[in-house]
Protein backbone atom coordinates (compact mmCIF):
# COMPACT_ATOMS: atom_id res chain seq x y z
CA UNK A 1 0.00 0.00 0.00
CA UNK A 2 1.41 3.03 -0.80
CA UNK A 3 0.33 6.47 0.80
CA UNK A 4 1.11 9.61 2.51
CA UNK A 5 0.71 9.68 6.20
CA UNK A 6 -0.90 12.68 7.64
CA UNK A 7 1.52 13.81 10.43
CA UNK A 8 0.20 13.83 13.93
CA UNK A 9 0.55 16.89 16.00
CA UNK A 10 3.09 17.67 17.77
CA UNK A 11 1.14 17.17 20.95
CA UNK A 12 0.81 13.41 19.91
CA UNK A 13 4.46 12.24 19.06
CA UNK A 14 6.67 10.97 21.64
CA UNK A 15 10.60 11.78 22.05
CA UNK A 16 11.89 10.36 19.55
CA UNK A 17 15.92 9.60 19.20
CA UNK A 18 18.33 9.50 15.90
CA UNK A 19 21.73 7.56 16.24
CA UNK A 20 23.38 9.31 13.56
CA UNK A 21 22.61 12.92 12.32
CA UNK A 22 23.55 12.90 8.79
CA UNK A 23 21.32 14.19 5.67
CA UNK A 24 18.31 11.38 5.78
CA UNK A 25 18.08 12.18 9.57
CA UNK A 26 18.37 15.70 9.16
CA UNK A 27 15.18 15.31 6.34
CA UNK A 28 13.12 13.63 8.69
CA UNK A 29 13.73 15.73 12.06
CA UNK A 30 13.92 18.63 10.31
CA UNK A 31 10.35 18.25 8.55
CA UNK A 32 9.09 17.21 12.33
CA UNK A 33 10.61 19.92 14.30
CA UNK A 34 8.78 22.31 11.27
CA UNK A 35 5.18 20.77 12.08
CA UNK A 36 6.10 21.34 15.55
CA UNK A 37 7.72 18.94 17.15
CA UNK A 38 9.93 20.81 20.25
CA UNK A 39 13.32 19.69 19.53
CA UNK A 40 13.48 18.73 22.81
CA UNK A 41 11.60 15.58 22.64
CA UNK A 42 14.67 14.87 19.94
CA UNK A 43 17.75 12.83 21.18
CA UNK A 44 20.26 12.35 18.59
CA UNK A 45 23.45 10.47 18.77
CA UNK A 46 25.97 12.10 16.34
CA UNK A 47 29.90 10.87 16.97
CA UNK A 48 31.19 13.92 14.94
CA UNK A 49 31.21 17.78 16.22
CA UNK A 50 30.77 19.61 13.32
CA UNK A 51 27.71 17.29 11.96
CA UNK A 52 26.82 18.05 16.24
CA UNK A 53 27.20 21.71 15.26
CA UNK A 54 25.06 21.75 12.63
CA UNK A 55 22.00 20.12 14.34
CA UNK A 56 21.73 22.72 16.23
CA UNK A 57 22.58 25.33 14.30
CA UNK A 58 19.38 24.73 11.62
CA UNK A 59 16.89 22.51 14.25
CA UNK A 60 17.98 23.46 17.56
CA UNK A 61 18.71 20.06 18.27
CA UNK A 62 21.30 18.96 21.06
CA UNK A 63 23.39 16.43 19.91
CA UNK A 64 25.76 13.74 21.81
CA UNK A 65 28.55 12.04 21.32
CA UNK A 66 27.57 9.19 22.28
CA UNK A 67 24.57 6.84 23.34
CA UNK A 68 23.34 7.88 27.23
CA UNK A 69 20.29 6.66 29.10
CA UNK A 70 18.19 9.55 27.69
CA UNK A 71 17.68 7.27 24.91
CA UNK A 72 15.55 5.11 27.57
CA UNK A 73 12.58 7.78 27.20
CA UNK A 74 12.29 7.23 23.67
CA UNK A 75 9.74 5.57 22.16
CA UNK A 76 11.30 5.17 18.38
CA UNK A 77 14.92 4.94 17.59
CA UNK A 78 15.47 6.12 13.91
CA UNK A 79 19.10 4.41 12.77
CA UNK A 80 20.71 6.59 10.31
CA UNK A 81 24.06 5.10 10.31
CA UNK A 82 26.42 4.05 7.79
CA UNK A 83 25.90 0.11 7.03
CA UNK A 84 29.00 -0.67 8.29
CA UNK A 85 29.32 0.69 11.72
CA UNK A 86 25.78 -0.36 12.17
CA UNK A 87 26.65 -3.18 14.71
CA UNK A 88 29.41 -1.23 16.56
CA UNK A 89 26.87 1.36 16.86
CA UNK A 90 24.18 -0.80 17.99
CA UNK A 91 26.06 -2.04 20.91
CA UNK A 92 26.20 0.44 23.55
CA UNK A 93 22.16 1.45 22.45
CA UNK A 94 20.88 -2.43 22.87
CA UNK A 95 20.81 -1.78 27.08
CA UNK A 96 19.47 1.59 26.76
CA UNK A 97 16.80 1.28 24.62
CA UNK A 98 15.32 -2.24 24.68
CA UNK A 99 11.49 -1.30 24.67
CA UNK A 100 12.03 1.05 21.64
CA UNK A 101 10.36 0.22 18.43
CA UNK A 102 13.20 0.44 15.93
CA UNK A 103 13.50 2.28 12.35
CA UNK A 104 16.18 1.70 10.03
CA UNK A 105 16.98 3.59 7.21
CA UNK A 106 20.60 2.27 6.65
CA UNK A 107 20.93 0.32 3.27
CA UNK A 108 21.25 -3.04 3.30
CA UNK A 109 21.15 -3.79 6.63
CA UNK A 110 18.70 -7.24 7.17
CA UNK A 111 16.21 -6.74 10.15
CA UNK A 112 17.20 -9.92 11.17
CA UNK A 113 20.51 -8.50 11.92
CA UNK A 114 19.15 -5.17 13.35
CA UNK A 115 17.20 -7.57 15.82
CA UNK A 116 19.80 -9.27 17.10
CA UNK A 117 22.17 -6.53 17.64
CA UNK A 118 19.64 -4.72 19.26
CA UNK A 119 18.10 -8.05 21.15
CA UNK A 120 14.15 -6.91 20.00
CA UNK A 121 12.23 -8.01 17.29
CA UNK A 122 10.49 -4.41 17.57
CA UNK A 123 12.14 -3.49 14.14
CA UNK A 124 10.97 -1.55 10.97
CA UNK A 125 13.32 -1.49 7.79
CA UNK A 126 12.27 2.03 5.48
CA UNK A 127 14.42 2.31 1.92
CA UNK A 128 13.79 5.50 1.47
CA UNK A 129 15.55 7.74 -1.53
CA UNK A 130 16.73 11.72 -1.70
CA UNK A 131 14.29 13.45 -3.09
CA UNK A 132 13.37 12.92 0.74
CA UNK A 133 15.55 15.74 1.27
CA UNK A 134 12.66 17.76 -0.15
CA UNK A 135 9.50 16.19 0.98
CA UNK A 136 8.96 13.90 -2.31
CA UNK A 137 10.76 10.53 -1.19
CA UNK A 138 9.42 7.00 -2.01
CA UNK A 139 10.49 5.29 0.47
CA UNK A 140 9.24 1.03 0.74
CA UNK A 141 8.86 -0.18 4.10
CA UNK A 142 9.03 -3.90 5.69
CA UNK A 143 7.91 -4.67 9.36
CA UNK A 144 8.80 -7.61 11.64
CA UNK A 145 6.14 -9.43 13.31
CA UNK A 146 6.20 -7.84 16.34
CA UNK A 147 5.68 -4.83 15.11
CA UNK A 148 1.90 -4.12 15.57
CA UNK A 149 -0.54 -1.36 14.19
CA UNK A 150 0.18 1.09 16.52
CA UNK A 151 4.10 0.49 15.20
CA UNK A 152 3.77 1.21 11.91
CA UNK A 153 1.45 4.31 12.22
CA UNK A 154 4.14 5.99 14.65
CA UNK A 155 6.62 5.21 11.72
CA UNK A 156 4.13 6.35 8.80
CA UNK A 157 3.91 9.88 10.89
CA UNK A 158 7.28 10.06 11.48
CA UNK A 159 8.44 9.65 8.04
CA UNK A 160 5.56 11.68 7.10
CA UNK A 161 7.61 14.92 6.12
CA UNK A 162 9.81 12.96 3.96
CA UNK A 163 7.11 11.86 1.22
CA UNK A 164 5.38 8.86 0.20
CA UNK A 165 5.30 5.21 1.91
CA UNK A 166 5.15 1.69 0.56
CA UNK A 167 4.40 -1.20 2.80
CA UNK A 168 5.96 -4.13 1.41
CA UNK A 169 5.04 -7.73 3.08
CA UNK A 170 8.26 -9.78 2.29
CA UNK A 171 11.65 -8.24 3.19
CA UNK A 172 12.83 -9.68 -0.13
CA UNK A 173 11.21 -7.16 -1.93
CA UNK A 174 13.26 -3.99 -0.30
CA UNK A 175 15.72 -5.44 -2.86
CA UNK A 176 13.51 -4.25 -5.81
CA UNK A 177 12.66 -1.36 -4.19
CA UNK A 178 15.76 -0.32 -3.44
CA UNK A 179 16.64 -1.29 -7.14
CA UNK A 180 14.19 1.11 -8.43
CA UNK A 181 13.04 3.48 -6.33
CA UNK A 182 16.36 3.70 -3.51
CA UNK A 183 18.73 3.92 -6.68
CA UNK A 184 16.02 5.34 -8.62
CA UNK A 185 16.85 9.43 -8.82
CA UNK A 186 20.20 8.54 -9.71
CA UNK A 187 18.54 6.96 -13.27
CA UNK A 188 16.42 10.56 -13.16
CA UNK A 189 19.38 12.46 -13.00
CA UNK A 190 21.29 10.13 -15.42
CA UNK A 191 18.55 11.02 -18.48
CA UNK A 192 18.32 14.81 -17.35
CA UNK A 193 22.16 14.67 -17.49
CA UNK A 194 21.95 13.49 -21.21
CA UNK A 195 18.82 16.11 -22.80
CA UNK A 196 20.56 18.67 -21.00
CA UNK A 197 23.50 18.11 -22.89
CA UNK A 198 21.89 17.32 -25.92
CA UNK A 199 20.21 20.16 -25.36
CA UNK A 200 23.60 22.42 -25.66
CA UNK A 201 24.68 20.09 -28.47
CA UNK A 202 21.71 21.64 -30.40
CA UNK A 203 22.33 25.27 -29.69
CA UNK A 204 20.41 26.10 -26.57
CA UNK A 205 22.08 27.92 -23.40
CA UNK A 206 23.16 25.58 -20.67
CA UNK A 207 20.55 27.43 -18.27
CA UNK A 208 17.75 26.75 -21.06
CA UNK A 209 18.69 23.09 -21.31
CA UNK A 210 18.60 22.19 -17.89
CA UNK A 211 15.22 23.75 -17.28
CA UNK A 212 13.28 22.16 -20.38
CA UNK A 213 15.13 19.10 -19.34
CA UNK A 214 13.83 19.44 -15.45
CA UNK A 215 10.55 20.79 -16.36
CA UNK A 216 10.07 17.74 -18.72
CA UNK A 217 10.53 15.20 -15.91
CA UNK A 218 8.81 16.66 -13.76
CA UNK A 219 5.44 17.70 -16.06
CA UNK A 220 5.58 14.56 -17.37
CA UNK A 221 5.82 12.40 -13.71
CA UNK A 222 2.79 14.77 -12.99
CA UNK A 223 1.07 13.85 -15.44
CA UNK A 224 1.36 9.85 -14.73
CA UNK A 225 0.65 10.14 -11.60
CA UNK A 226 -2.95 12.07 -12.45
CA UNK A 227 -3.60 9.59 -15.52
CA UNK A 228 -5.65 6.71 -14.79
CA UNK A 229 -3.56 5.11 -18.23
CA UNK A 230 -0.51 3.26 -17.89
CA UNK A 231 2.59 5.10 -19.62
CA UNK A 232 2.87 2.79 -22.34
CA UNK A 233 -0.42 4.72 -23.57
CA UNK A 234 0.55 8.31 -22.59
CA UNK A 235 3.67 7.54 -24.62
CA UNK A 236 1.25 6.32 -27.84
CA UNK A 237 -0.48 9.63 -27.53
CA UNK A 238 2.16 11.55 -28.32
CA UNK A 239 4.17 9.35 -30.70
CA UNK A 240 2.52 10.36 -33.74
CA UNK A 241 4.04 7.73 -36.74
CA UNK A 242 6.57 10.12 -39.07
CA UNK A 243 6.69 12.51 -36.10
CA UNK A 244 9.77 13.76 -34.05
CA UNK A 245 8.41 12.12 -31.29
CA UNK A 246 8.41 9.06 -33.16
CA UNK A 247 11.61 8.91 -34.57
CA UNK A 248 13.30 9.67 -31.32
CA UNK A 249 11.31 6.44 -29.55
CA UNK A 250 12.10 4.56 -32.77
CA UNK A 251 16.52 5.17 -32.20
CA UNK A 252 15.88 4.27 -28.46
CA UNK A 253 13.86 0.90 -29.69
CA UNK A 254 16.96 0.06 -32.01
CA UNK A 255 19.14 0.88 -30.14
CA UNK A 256 17.46 -1.78 -27.04
CA UNK A 257 17.42 0.86 -24.51
CA UNK A 258 14.47 -0.33 -22.66
CA UNK A 259 15.91 -3.94 -22.14
CA UNK A 260 19.39 -2.14 -20.98
CA UNK A 261 17.74 -0.17 -19.21
CA UNK A 262 15.61 -3.06 -16.96
CA UNK A 263 19.06 -4.75 -17.11
CA UNK A 264 20.66 -2.25 -15.34
CA UNK A 265 17.99 -1.97 -12.67
CA UNK A 266 17.78 -6.11 -12.05
CA UNK A 267 22.21 -5.22 -11.76
CA UNK A 268 20.87 -3.11 -8.76
CA UNK A 269 18.78 -5.57 -7.36
CA UNK A 270 21.43 -8.21 -7.61
CA UNK A 271 24.02 -5.68 -5.86
CA UNK A 272 21.27 -5.28 -3.34
CA UNK A 273 20.92 -9.01 -2.25
CA UNK A 274 24.99 -9.08 -1.73
CA UNK A 275 25.05 -6.26 0.22
CA UNK A 276 22.59 -7.49 2.87
CA UNK A 277 24.33 -10.71 2.63
CA UNK A 278 27.85 -8.44 3.28
CA UNK A 279 26.70 -6.25 5.91
CA UNK A 280 24.53 -8.29 7.85
CA UNK A 281 27.47 -10.62 8.87
CA UNK A 282 28.39 -9.20 11.94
Amino acid sequence: MSNSATPLSAAALPALAFIGGGNMASAILGGLIQQGLPPALIEVVEPFEEARARLAQEFGVTAQPAASQALARCALVVWAVKPQTFAEAAAPVRALAGQSLHLSVAAGIPSESIARWLGTEAVVRAMPNTPALVGKGMTGLFARNQVDAAGRALVEQVLAPTGHLLWVDQEAALDAVTAMSGSGPAYVFYFIEAMTEAGIEMGLPPTQAHQLAVRTFTGASALAEAASEPPSVLRARVTSKGGTTYAAISSLEAADVKAQFKSAIRAAEQRARELAVEFGKA
